[in-house]
């Protein structure tokens, strides 16, 4: 009935209906104020759209992702070259698996962290998930295509639907770098080898002081036995007991308490274990233990601990290595050895042995820890449709705390970092020699020199010298009318300004030898 009616927008303002459509109104249900408030959403929908061609569009990246300029590229690179010549030092090859996983794969797999797993939408009758980190997928590539026995690394991005604290290294989208040894061998052989890559990643980047705390899910749940925690409880005390770093004891213990429904008897005596440290003279001490003594779990897994310690001293790693009760690891796949590495601020104890019946505290700058990882038998049987189990052990690496640490490092020591690695520009001192310059830059391309040259048919050598020292460009061949008769190109070292004539056959060994 209404519909003869064109509601523009001025015949709307002040608009009243006349009687007899009152009356309508009234013999349908419909009164009067119900209509105004229909027109007036009809007024905010079309000043809306009228607001939405003149809306500015703002430009930022998504929550917990970040774009990287070239020094940050940089330093990103130097620290990847760093990681993967480590992994390959000790005979790893590398895979790629796809950026997202059917949703069944994944789920199961993270305890109480699988709320972080980002879903994505029905895509033709697959539901799909990202992936939240490169062990799942590692395992579901064992089982699918039969492999038993490998050393791998994969660099890739991973995805966790998390509240990101950017400043601290943590994001939604992030790298993980991973080594893992499949394969059945000789206990802890594998697992201290893991230990000592991140031994020798972190001494190579130059981090400063760190720590690798150590522990066995093993020592975990007989403990948990021992102090009376329910068995249908493990995992989820295990979950609380892992943010220990994070939060301090008296919270730890009140989630237990009064979130989680634990006696605070049980929580007690688990703290009094947590609170342990040391290396392994404490794993001997705990094998005494009069209630540790009593579960078998936690026996083997004391005695694994002592062996890998045995093996840790055999590959120089001790001085950084300490066996730590409240290290948990949060992930359900974990089934031994579990460790995880920190950076130490100084004044903290730099060694087991420095610190007073084995206990000592580490206290970690604001990035948190930097690598992680454990023993997981379990996983890729998990996948085989036989059930199958091909033991594992692996290492992450937190590439993204490292990262933030070396960029604040840079940032407080001034540091000038070159973002490209240029070897020599060709240059030129007059005019009209711009093929001159093309000829030589590409004999330098043939020969594997890097080297550039400004995209200006007479540049000024001036802005030629200056673009050099902008960029850290070592060296500087420049070309000239007389050098072109003589068949020299004179070679300019930027930092000495020190010249010297180079016969053009001998241009790029002499470049070789002095970059």
């Amino acid at each position: 009935m209404f519909g003869m009616f064109v509601w523009t927008r001025s015949a709307m303002v002040g608009f009243q209906l006349p009687n007899c459509l009152q009356s309508q109104c009234f013999f349908m249900g419909i009164t009067v104020a119900q209509v105004d408030k229909e027109i007036s959403k009809l007024l905010k929908l079309k000043a809306q759209l009228e607001d939405d061609g003149k809306h500015q569009f703002v430009l930022k990246t998504a929550k917990g992702t970040r774009d990287y300029n070239p020094k940050q590229m940089a330093i990103r690179e130097r620290v990847f070259n760093t990681i993967i010549s480590s992994f390959k030092r000790h005979g790893a090859e590398t895979i790629d698996t796809p950026v997202f996983e059917l949703k069944e794969t994944l789920t199961g797999k993270y305890g109480e962290d699988s709320k972080l797993i980002y879903d994505l939408k029905d895509q033709g009758g697959e539901l799909l998930s990202l992936r939240y980190d490169l062990t799942v997928p590692f395992a579901r590539y064992l089982a699918m295509n039969k492999i038993t026995n490998i050393k791998r690394y994969h660099i890739a991005k991973v995805y966790r639907r998390d509240n990101p604290a950017m400043t601290r290294g943590r994001y939604r989208e992030f790298y993980q770098c991973d080594f893992d040894i499949a394969g059945q061998y000789d206990s802890m052989v594998p697992d201290a080898e893991c230990l000592r890559i991140v031994y020798e990643i972190l001494s190579e980047l130059d981090l400063g002081e760190f720590r690798v705390k150590v522990n066995d899910r093993r020592i975990l749940d007989g403990m948990f036995a021992v102090c009376g925690v329910p068995d249908d409880m493990f995992r989820t005390i295990c979950s609380t007991v892992d943010k220990l770093d994070k939060i301090p004891w008296e919270d730890v213990k009140r989630e237990m308490v009064n979130d989680k429904g634990l006696s605070e008897e049980a929580a007690d005596q688990i703290g009094e274990y947590v609170s342990m440290q040391g290396g392994m003279d404490l794993a001997e001490r705990l094998l005494q233990d009069q209630k540790m003594s009593r579960s078998k779990q936690a026996c083997a897994g004391l005695s694994d601990i002592k062996l890998l310690f045995s093996y840790l001293q055999l590959f120089q790693v001790t001085d950084k290595v300490v066996f730590d009760l409240s290290l948990a690891r949060g992930l359900d796949y974990y089934t031994g050895v579990i460790y995880e590495a920190v950076l130490c601020q100084a004044g903290a104890a730099s060694s087991p042995a420095d610190v007073h019946n084995s206990t000592f505290s580490v206290e970690c700058v604001s990035v948190g820890s930097v690598a992680g990882g454990g023993r997981y038998d379990g996983l890729v049987g998990m996948f085989d449709p036989n059930g199958k189990k091909v033991p594992c052990v692996g290492v992450s690496i937190g590439i993204e705390r490292i990262f933030s640490f070396m960029e604040q490092k840079a940032e407080d020591l001034a540091l000038k970092i070159r973002t490209t690695e240029v070897q020599v520009m060709v240059a030129s001192a007059q005019k009209n020699l711009m093929e001159e310059r093309l000829k030589l830059v590409t004999e330098l391309w043939n020969a594997g020199i890097k080297a550039e040259v400004l995209y200006k048919k007479n540049p000024k050598l001036l802005s030629q010298l200056q673009h050099c020292e902008e960029s850290g460009i070592p060296l500087v061949a420049i070309l000239g009318e007389q050098e072109l008769q003589d068949g020299v190109v004179k070679l300019r070292v930027v930092a000495t300004r020190e010249e010297v004539d180079i016969s053009r056959s001998d241009l790029v060994e002499e470049i070789r030898r002095r970059t």
